[in-house]
């Protein structure tokens, strides 16, 4: 029998499919192969990292459990900005819902909005997500996730959200504009990939298990101890967790020198420009002053 959790998951894909489908059909949206693109593969993946088969391999090792998260944070979130489904699948709906859930939004309190408004800034969805991801790795916290279902989607259902409202700051995600450009979007990801180095240290070089219920398991995946096991789920957690950012630091450092280089010429020429009129200028003032007769000397000549 399929679990309700899966039936739901695969509801909720199915469903933002059909409506990004609907709405792409409604009004063509911008770059839409690559958006169209970027959405499938987060769909894909979501599927793929909470499929029932991968679900009770988490369930046997640490790694394989970490893997799921990586593959939420790191991948699918960031996937979900590029292709920036947000009013694509708002057009899927029908028109009578889009006014209604319109009508509620316009009804919140100017409070509510504005701290909402607030959870796409850089400080807040930096702190959000390493905070979230430093909680959930606290050993009693994470046994929980694997003793209780509810706590355990909660846990993915945080990854997934605060992952997308850290991308937003330094990806353009249209209706919402990145915040962050250049050096400070560098400087942005490099500070979130801090947490995630400190947690998968700490997995790598603990010198024994961190969490009772995989260090009990009698049957564990792939043959590990639970020591080795918790030392690739630090493996996973750095290399593979910090894949996207990286790459994410190298376009931004381009960018940034690119923009760099097209702005010396236009100083270069700025500069070449004025020069010539300052030596016109220079030049004009010592021909007036060479020329210009000295008081009393036309007197002085008649007079002798």
């Amino acid at each position: 029998m399929i679990p309700v959790e899966q039936l739901v998951l695969a509801a909720v894909i199915v469903g933002a499919g059909q409506l990004y489908a609907v709405g792409a059909r409604r009004r063509r949206p911008k770059h839409a192969f690559r958006r169209g693109a970027c959405f499938a593969a987060a769909l894909v993946l979501l599927e793929v990292a909470l499929c029932a088969p991968f679900h009770r391999l988490a369930d046997e090792s640490l790694a394989a459990h970490m893997l799921q998260h990586v593959v939420l944070m790191s991948y699918v979130s960031p996937l979900l900005v590029l292709a920036a489904p947000w009013l694509t699948v708002w057009r899927g709906l029908p028109l009578v819902t889009r006014r209604r859930l319109a009508r509620r939004v316009v009804a919140l309190p100017a409070t509510l909005r504005r701290s909402l408004r607030m959870l796409v800034a850089p400080w807040p969805a930096w702190l959000l997500l390493n905070v979230d991801l430093a909680v959930w790795h606290v050993p009693w916290l994470y046994d929980l996730t694997l003793r209780n279902g509810g706590v355990h989607e909660l846990e993915h259902a945080s990854y997934l959200l605060f992952g997308v409202l850290f991308w937003l700051p330094i990806v353009d995600s249209s209706p919402v504009r990145a915040r962050l450009r250049g050096m400070k979007a560098v400087a942005y990801a490099v500070a979130g990939m801090a947490t995630g180095w400190v947690l998968a240290l700490v997995l790598a070089f603990a010198p024994a298990p961190l969490y009772p219920v995989y260090a009990a398991l009698r049957i564990r995946a792939f043959g590990l101890s639970a020591l080795a096991d918790q030392q690739l789920a630090g493996g996973v957690m750095l290399a593979l967790g910090s894949i996207p950012l990286s790459i994410a630091v190298f376009v931004f450092v381009y960018r940034w020198l690119d923009d760099t280089a097209r702005t010396a010429p236009r100083h270069t020429a700025t500069r070449s420009a004025t020069a010539p009129s300052e030596a016109s200028r220079f030049s004009t003032s010592t021909v007036v002053m060479t020329t210009t007769k000295p008081p009393g000397a036309g007197r002085t000549l008649r007079g002798s």
